[in-house]
C-alpha cells in the first residue's frame, strides 16, 4: 500500500504494517467482542491489489465491522499460517468463526453482510 494509505478514511478500517501491530490488532479484536474482519493480502498479488479499494468502499458500508488489512510481507511472523492471498478472516466474540480465499466483490459483500 503506497501514497499514505495507511490512513484510511473510515475508522473502522486499520492497516497493520508489523508483526506488533498485528498482534495488538488481534488481542483488540478477542477482547472487545467487536466483528472483525481481517484482509491477508500483499502488494504483488494482482487479485489482492483489485480487491482492496472494494474492502476500504465495504468498510463504510458495514459500520459496525471492525476491518483490518494486513500485508503478510509487512508481518511475517503473525501471518506466517497464511496460505492464499487474499485471505480473509471473519471474527465474532473474539473467535475466528470463517474464512474466505480468493477475491470476488459479491462474495465477499455477502459474506460481510452475513457477519455484521
Amino acid at each position: 500500500m503506497e501514497g499514505g494509505a495507511k490512513k484510511n478514511e473510515s475508522s473502522n478500517m486499520k492497516t497493520a504494517s508489523t508483526d506488533e501491530d498485528l498482534s495488538d490488532i488481534l488481542l483488540q479484536i478477542r477482547a472487545s467482542k467487536t466483528p472483525a474482519v481481517i484482509n491477508y493480502g500483499a502488494s504483488w498479488c494482482r487479485v489482492c491489489n483489485q480487491i482492496l479499494p472494494a474492502f476500504q468502499q465495504f468498510s463504510k458500508k458495514f459500520p459496525k465491522l471492525s476491518f483490518v488489512y494486513a500485508d503478510i510481507d509487512e508481518c511475517p511472523e503473525t501471518t506466517q499460517h497464511i496460505r492464499y492471498t487474499p485471505t480473509f478472516q471473519f471474527y465474532r466474540d473474539g473467535e475466528r468463526v470463517d474464512e474466505m480465499f480468493g477475491a470476488g466483490e459479491e462474495r465477499l459483500h455477502d459474506r460481510l453482510w452475513l457477519h455484521s
